[in-house]
């Protein structure tokens, strides 16, 4: 009976809310003459700040209409600006300027939702080695990392020194896919000086030949290694979560005047990747068994940054100069 009081409650007091919400619009458009939409536009900047706030109350209009508004096809916002403006009884000749901010919104939104299925599709598509592509992209990651360390086979032990765990690659991208893949690629070809040198410092030896006193005193110089390829395919990993929960719509919204791209995407993982490694550093794990300890304490981190709507991860990415100048 006490849980039935508590969800009887709670119902309640969500229609009185969602009552006095819709009364609270009514009597303010009434007196500013203008829809919630109309001054969202006219009082939040541009950004995630104005984008979320659209978002939010296009999926919470009593309207069919301006509910499906966020998930129309791209090639289809115009018309939706049209109909939302026709909806609302907004002249579109007196306001000019709301068309184009509410355009510049659902692209980003669309972009958003299409951003997560082009992602999801890569993640899905599995490792192909009878796939001429995949083998060429996986070879593509090995000369861009150890330009002047020809691979001697492509089923080896040297893919071990890019931090793959056996000889044959194909196995470590169950996981991620192709997307562990083209994330490593991306990182290796377009920000090839800081993939390499933080595969170099990836690779620092663990000193087990060391007496306990000798350990001791040279655990402090750096931190441990770590296989630099498993844990881009793991940073991937939670690039991923954090594009799926919504987490990296700040970001998005505040870096992409309009829809969100895979590129965004995978230079949001570039800066990940070399934050991880800063971060690593910084934490100084005695062995490579906190790795998920230190990944969810980085997550976190992530997080918290993201939940400042003025947030833009990497506004204007250039991790090689920074990471020069740690």
């Amino acid at each position: 009976a006490s849980s039935f009081d508590r969800m009887f409650v709670q119902v309640c007091l969500y229609f009185y809310c969602k009552c006095l919400w819709r009364c609270l619009k009514f009597v303010v458009r009434k007196l500013t003459g203008q829809c919630e939409l109309q001054r969202i536009c006219y009082n939040t900047k541009p950004g995630a700040a104005r984008t979320m706030k659209i978002e939010a109350s296009l999926k919470g209009s009593k309207s069919k209409r301006l509910q499906t508004s966020v998930n129309v096809h791209p090639d289809a916002i115009e018309k939706t600006i049209d109909d939302i403006m026709e909806l609302k009884r907004i002249n579109p000749d007196i306001n000019p300027q709301l068309g184009v901010s509410l355009q510049a919104c659902l692209l980003q939104i669309v972009g958003y939702r299409n951003l997560i299925a082009e992602v999801e599709k890569l993640r899905r598509e599995p490792y192909d080695s009878e796939n001429p592509q995949h083998e060429e992209m996986l070879l593509k990651l090995w000369k861009c990392l150890k330009p002047n360390s020809p691979l001697k086979a492509r089923i080896s032990k040297q893919w071990c020194e890019i931090g793959f765990q056996g000889d044959d690659p194909k196995t470590d991208f169950r996981g991620m896919g192709l997307l562990g893949l083209y994330n490593l690629v991306y990182f290796a070809e377009w920000d090839t000086e800081v993939a390499q040198q933080v595969l170099t410092d990836s690779l620092h030896p663990k000193y087990s030949h060391l007496s306990k006193a000798e350990w001791e005193k040279k655990k402090f110089d750096k931190a441990i290694g770590y296989s630099f390829a498993i844990v881009g395919i793991n940073i991937t990993d939670l690039a991923y979560n954090l594009l799926v929960s919504g987490a990296l719509k700040t970001h998005f919204y505040n870096v992409a005047p309009e829809a969100p791209t895979l590129t965004h995407f995978q230079q949001t993982f570039c800066y990940l990747m070399h934050e991880f490694h800063k971060f690593w550093i910084d934490e100084d794990p005695l062995d490579i068994m906190e790795f998920n300890r230190v990944r969810e304490k980085f997550y976190r981190r992530i997080l918290r940054q993201l939940q400042n709507p003025e947030m833009a991860l990497c506004p204007h990415f250039a991790a090689s100069e920074s990471l020069i100048n740690m």
